[in-house]
């Protein structure tokens, strides 16, 4: 919106030149940081003070560890915060009409509201299960659904270029060719639609810890917010995505911006959530943290990618899949308890030390995922 408006004067008037800044994509990144960290420190506060007012607190699983007793009560649903510091600084210093970006905001925000419903379940019910999985299913495929569909169907502003390799699919570390797999354009809705729900329900199960799923969540925003801007980005009269051959689409570049903003309400909300935590993020910020970096990894051409970068919500979702299979099958446990995070707190670790040790191998897996830039 800022851009939108301030830019174009720029042109026109010798007093606005200094808004000529607005044209670079870094600088309107660095203020969507700046401006979603503000807005979570600024707002928090009172945002946990109300949850506290009007008794919206955690609800704890019976079967879930001992430790988690004494969490009890705490305030949640602080992602309609995140929500909040994520969308408005996207609207403030993105392009508000790059297709792009007004269809990961759409997800973000789809997820964030059912979400919501879940959390507001929860609460009244007293009980930790919320709004049955079936109905939360349905409503994120229809929302991812309708937002690629609208990207891949029925959309006549997305650049030309991006249509030439819109289905296909790259694969990491092998250097043969940019985009192997060329998939048939109902086959690849169904699978980006996939991925983008997939996502979304793995940072889910991975908010479980104070902090835990946070942190991962801002190194994948991180890694995508790069991806996005190298892919949009010219050095020295060259595209850089021609370079490190990568989708080189200049209006994919804005999509760092919402990366930015993702990682500064990551940062904001951090400050309360750290260990122990003052507010839980809750689903509404979770399924909506997740949903909005499916977008990234499908917008970015990085679907298959995502497994490796993403692999902690990868491991987290897969541990509770080999859980409820290995006990319907054989009626075996596995693991002490799914999701994995909860597997080593039975085994004594710490809650810090494995909420610590999970960023560390994020961080792993996203130098390992930028790796692969040159290596395609």
């Amino acid at each position: 919106m800022i851009y939108e408006l301030l830019y174009p004067l720029s042109t026109k008037f010798g007093w606005a030149s200094s808004f000529n800044v607005l044209r670079y994509t870094p600088f309107r990144a660095i203020m969507a940081t700046l401006t979603a960290m503000l807005l979570c420190f600024i707002l928090a506060p009172w945002f946990i003070r109300t949850l506290q007012t009007k008794q919206i607190g955690q609800v704890v699983r019976d079967e879930g560890p001992e430790s988690h007793k004494i969490k009890a009560g705490t305030p949640t649903m602080g992602g309609a915060l995140i929500l909040l510091a994520v969308l408005v600084p996207t609207a403030l210093w993105a392009d508000v009409q790059n297709v792009f970006v007004v269809a990961t905001a759409a997800v973000t925000a789809g997820y964030g509201l059912i979400g919501y419903i879940d959390d507001r379940l929860k609460i009244q019910g007293s009980n930790s299960r919320g709004l049955p999985g079936r109905y939360k299913l349905l409503g994120q495929t229809l929302i991812g659904g309708a937002a690629i569909g609208y990207l891949y169907l029925g959309s006549a502003r997305v650049p030309s270029n991006w249509v030439d390799i819109r289905t296909r699919l790259s694969v990491p570390f092998l250097a043969f060719e940019k985009h192997p797999i060329d998939l048939p354009l109902w086959l690849y809705v169904v699978f980006a639609v996939f991925v983008v729900v997939a996502t979304s329900n793995a940072v889910n199960l991975t908010d479980g810890l104070d902090g835990l799923a946070i942190g991962p969540v801002m190194i994948n925003a991180g890694t995508y917010m790069v991806w996005a801007y190298i892919a949009g980005s010219v050095l020295f009269g060259r595209p850089l995505a021609g370079y490190l051959d990568i989708a080189g689409i200049p209006e994919m570049a804005e999509l760092s911006v919402f990366g930015a903003a993702v990682i500064g309400a990551g940062i904001g909300f951090l400050w309360y959530n750290t260990y122990p935590a003052q507010v839980f993020m809750g689903d509404v910020g979770s399924l909506s943290l997740g949903g909005g970096l499916g977008m990234l990894a499908v917008l970015t051409k990085n679907e298959l990618l995502s497994v490796l970068l993403g692999g902690v919500f990868v491991l987290e979702a897969v541990s509770v899949i080999t859980q409820v299979v290995s006990f319907k099958l054989f009626g075996k446990r596995v693991f002490l308890m799914a999701p994995i995070h909860h597997h080593f707190e039975k085994k004594g670790w710490p809650e810090p030390r494995i909420i610590v040790r999970f960023w560390i191998v994020s961080i792993l897996l996203a130098l390992l995922a930028l790796s692969s830039l040159k290596l395609r």
